[in-house]
Order: C-alpha cells, then structure tokens, then sequence
C-alpha cells in the first residue's frame, strides 16, 4: 500500500515521474510540474493518461488549442500526437503509462528520465 501524499514527499525534481504501482501492462506514476522544460513530444505507439491532483496544468497539443487542466481532470493524450506540459505554479500530477512508454518519446532533454530512474 502507498499512501499518495506521503509519495509526492520523495520527489525533489520536476517534470522527474516517479512509479508508484504497478498494473498489468502499466506504469503508475506521479510527478510535480513546474515551468516549460518538456519538449514536444509524442509516444508513437502508447496513449498516456493525465490525472491532475493538485494545480493547474497547461497542456498543449499540436495543431489544437491549449487548455488549462484543474484539481481532479483527466485527460488522454492519443498515442503519436505531439503535446508538452507546463505550470507556473507547482502542480501534482499522475500518469497511468504502458511501460514501453519513453519519458518524452525519442526526443532526448535535460530533464528526460530513464525507466530505472523513474523507479
């Protein structure tokens, strides 16, 4: 059993997901975001679940407006659709991954994290 606050505690380093569970096929993990580091990205062959649990989120997709994300949303972003993340304010975000997913597909950036330093 994790409890999810005392989770977010361990995590030191934005946009860095940590996984918290397991289930089947996935990867359950949680993140804190906070300013532009993300690149665009895209995951050609997973879709990747968003669950905001405290903040706001902007997320963007490409060729598509921009919406702000709150408290409790939940949003799927389809698999090979190019999108970044950001936040003025710290926000608390889960993610529900297959694990093939890439942190940030095949772009490669300062703040893109292994699977073994997610864990």
């Amino acid at each position: 059993m994790k409890n999810l606050a005392k989770s977010f505690e361990n995590i030191t380093q934005y946009f860095s997901p940590k996984i918290i569970a397991e289930v089947n096929d996935q990867y359950v993990k949680i993140a804190k975001i906070k300013g532009e580091d993300i690149p665009w990205h895209n995951h050609e062959n997973e879709d990747e679940l968003f669950y905001i649990i405290e903040g706001s989120l902007l997320m963007e997709i490409e060729n598509e407006p921009s919406f702000t994300m709150q408290k409790d949303d939940v949003f799927v972003v389809k698999k090979g659709v190019n999108h970044r993340v950001s936040a003025v304010e710290e926000c608390k975000i889960m993610l529900i991954e297959t694990k093939t997913t890439l942190h940030t597909g095949k772009v490669q950036a300062a703040v893109t994290k292994s699977i073994e330093e997610q864990k």
